[in-house]
């Protein structure tokens, strides 16, 4: 019951009518543009989710071991990192029966690039996200946060990215 209320508050807020029911609602931001991400998503019970932990970007060259001595310029500069993470997003994501196109949440991590004094690289993030979202290969964006954080698990690391997908059940 509290779910039911809840549900039929959060598309009361976000000012959708009625939906069909066993499917999807993304909710797009208001504004005079297409916005990068969504107001919200509101997901039914019978779909199927999967939670992808977070991702770091691969090595611009895959030949090169990840070391102790492995530097921000093995990885990439922010977009490159956000390309990189999110290609092996895609790919893990397909392994396990899902595409881009599923996936309703994002939340970003990154860190502040020594380049840019200290400061999150959010154009780039976004520059790297552009190329998989709001495309005409996946028009879908999503509902998503970015954080900067003070730092992340790997000394080189200026992104981290964890994905929420969900599907319809076939």
């Amino acid at each position: 019951m509290k779910a039911h209320i809840l549900g039929s508050a959060l598309i009361a807020a976000l000012g959708a009518t009625a939906l069909p029911a066993a499917e999807i609602a993304r909710f797009k931001a208001a504004g005079p543009t297409p916005a990068l991400i969504l107001q919200g998503v509101l997901v039914p019970a019978t779909a199927e989710t999967f939670y992808l932990s977070g991702q770091l970007a691969s090595p611009i060259d895959p030949a090169k071991p990840v070391t102790a001595a492995s530097s921000i310029e093995d990885f990439g500069d922010t977009k490159t990192q956000t390309v990189s993470i999110l290609t092996k997003i895609k790919d893990l994501l397909a392994a396990h029966g899902y595409a881009m196109t599923d996936v309703i949440k994002m939340t970003v991590f990154v860190a502040g690039d020594p380049k840019l004094g200290g400061k999150m690289d959010f154009a780039g993030m976004n520059e790297g996200y552009k190329q998989f979202f709001g495309t005409a290969e996946n028009p879908n964006v999503v509902a998503r946060s970015t954080i900067q954080v003070a730092a992340l698990a790997a000394p080189w690391a200026l992104v981290e990215i964890e994905v929420t997908a969900a599907k319809m059940p076939k």
